[in-house]
Order: structure tokens, then C-alpha cells, then sequence
């Protein structure tokens, strides 16, 4: 088996589109050697953590409504070259993903982590919903088979919240700046959401060199 560590954020459109893109070229070798881990990285760290409205963070990310508009355009172009409807005019609030986060790693321990992290990217980009709300979460555990009231409990508590942290910090002291990453065995960075033939190329290169 080879690692395949992913470095993500729940609310980046490009993790988004690259998740599919590599999804596509795993169905089509489904004997592949991957064992994927996600990782955390907040592309917003300092956010409060209640959020912030949508609308007043990308203007004031980039400088007004149409700045922002031009630069959403290629999320919207390569969303639906990947089949994805990105209904981004229904996203009402940037969270905080630090829980979003913590869901993850908890969905990990019991083999969810990928169901998760495909829920996280639905119920943002598709639904609309607010992923920094608990209740959300909570609602979102349920829906992938976690036990919705532990989930709960444990969004209400501290737990793992310093770790998820320092995760966040190790991958930027590797030298990360943006998501995603991919990190093929421990050593091959593949940055960016790369296109199903790429990872079928790299898929294809590790069975014949194993073989």
C-alpha cells in the first residue's frame, strides 16, 4: 500500500474539484495501493469563530463584488467541467472550519473520513449550509453513520481542537501554502486540484513499479 496523505479545507472549491478528479481515477483502478489520510489546513485561521458574512468576506478579501466575481470565475469553469453544480450565490456564510476539521479526524477513527469529507464539500458548496454550525456537524455525523450525540458532545467540548492546530501549523512549516496538497509516499508533492488522467498516470506508474 502506498500513503497518500491530503492536506484540505472544507470550504476551498479547488479541494473540492480535486477530490473529484482523483475519486474518478480511483473508480476506474479500483485495485489501487492508495490508503488516504485528510489532513487539516484553514485557509482562514483567524476567523472568528462564529464566521462571517459571505458577502463581506470575499469583498473584502478581493477588493469588491466584481474582483470577487472574477475571481470565482475559474471555480465556476473548472466546477462544471468536473460535473459539479457549485451553487456558490447560496453560500451565506464563511466559517470557521476548525469543527469542520475535528469531524474529520473523529469520522477517521471510525473509517468515515472520506464519507465525511465528501458530506463537508456537499452540504457547503451544494447546500448552502453553514459547516461551522454544531448543529450542522452534528447533523451532517448522522448522515454518514456517526453517532450524532457524541459528535455533539465532543463539538462542545475542547477536544482535539490544540491538535487539529498543530496539524495545521506542521503542514505549513512544511513548506505549504495551499490546498490541495497531496503527498504521494511520504516524499511527492502533487500540488493543486490535478485532472482523473494525471492520477491514473501516477496510479499506473506505481503498480508497474511494484510489480
Amino acid at each position: 500500500m502506498v500513503k497518500l496523505d491530503i492536506m484540505s479545507d472544507p470550504i476551498c472549491p479547488w479541494c473540492y474539484i480535486g477530490k473529484t478528479y482523483l475519486d474518478r481515477a480511483l473508480a476506474q483502478m479500483p485495485d489501487h495501493p492508495f490508503t488516504i489520510e485528510w489532513h487539516p489546513f484553514q485557509l482562514n485561521p483567524e476567523m472568528p469563530a462564529d464566521g462571517m458574512d459571505r458577502r463581506a468576506y470575499l469583498e473584502g478579501k478581493f477588493g469588491g463584488k466584481e474582483a470577487a466575481v472574477q475571481a470565482y470565475l475559474p471555480v465556476v469553469q473548472h466546477g462544471e467541467a468536473a460535473g459539479l453544480e457549485l451553487k456558490l450565490d447560496e453560500i451565506q456564510r464563511t466559517p470557521n472550519t476548525i469543527n469542520a476539521h475535528r469531524l474529520i479526524h473523529w469520522a477517521g477513527i471510525e473509517d468515515r473520513q472520506d464519507a465525511a469529507v465528501d458530506a463537508l464539500f456537499r452540504a457547503y458548496f451544494n447546500d448552502g449550509r453553514d459547516i461551522g454550525d454544531s448543529e450542522v456537524l452534528s447533523d451532517i455525523a448522522d448522515g454518514i453513520g456517526l453517532d450524532a450525540s457524541i459528535i455533539s458532545r465532543l463539538l462542545r467540548s475542547d477536544a482535539d481542537i490544540d491538535e487539529t492546530r498543530a496539524r495545521d501549523k506542521a503542514a505549513r512549516e512544511m513548506g505549504i501554502t495551499s490546498v490541495p496538497t497531496f503527498i504521494v509516499a511520504g516524499q511527492h508533492a502533487v500540488p493543486g486540484a490535478q485532472p482523473t488522467d494525471l492520477w491514473l498516470k501516477v496510479l499506473t506508474e506505481l503498480r508497474e513499479s511494484a510489480g
